[in-house]
């Protein structure tokens, strides 16, 4: 009798509702360790903020049929800012309103939820390729005129053309 008036509860229900969830915790990392960083959504708006190594709870879903995006900026002095974009993927669990949530699933409760998405769980930044010069190691380039090279120096040099 209990089975007859859970079933079709069951059954009026998406796959992704019952296990998935609509928000994950999203561990922010870096290289080097203690740089800052800014999550905003799609709408420019900032939805968090801390220092690595941080973990940042986000919503994986934002309306009807619709996964969130995030641009995550990493700083640090010494360092060229880096922006890292997170994006909500489709979850696998929404394919099994197929076998038990039904069309009622599909295309209403997992959508209108947000629970038919999910993100990763790790976001990596890697600022060190971005590590800004000093002044006394920057190599520069100057062009000077035949003229203005000595002439004991001109024997080294070597045609472009």
């Amino acid at each position: 009798m209990i089975a007859a008036l859970l079933l079709p509860a069951f059954f009026l229900t998406g796959c992704c509702t019952i296990v998935g969830k609509d928000t994950f915790p999203v561990i922010m990392n870096s290289n080097p360790d203690g740089a800052s960083f800014m999550v905003q959504d799609e709408n420019g708006a900032k939805v968090y903020s801390g220092t690595t190594p941080s973990t940042a709870i986000l919503s994986a879903g934002e309306s009807y049929f619709h996964a969130k995006t995030y641009h995550i900026t990493f700083s640090k002095a010494g360092y060229k800012d880096q922006i890292v974009e997170l994006k909500a993927t489709l979850d696998g669990w929404y394919f099994g309103n197929i076998l038990f949530g039904g069309l009622i699933g599909l295309l209403i409760v997992d959508p209108i939820t947000g629970k038919m998405w999910k993100l990763k769980t790790n976001v990596f930044c890697d600022l060190s390729s971005g590590k800004i010069a000093s002044n006394q190691s920057q190599r520069t380039l100057t062009i000077l005129a035949l003229n203005q090279i000595p002439k004991n120096m001109r024997k080294n040099l070597v045609p472009l053309n």
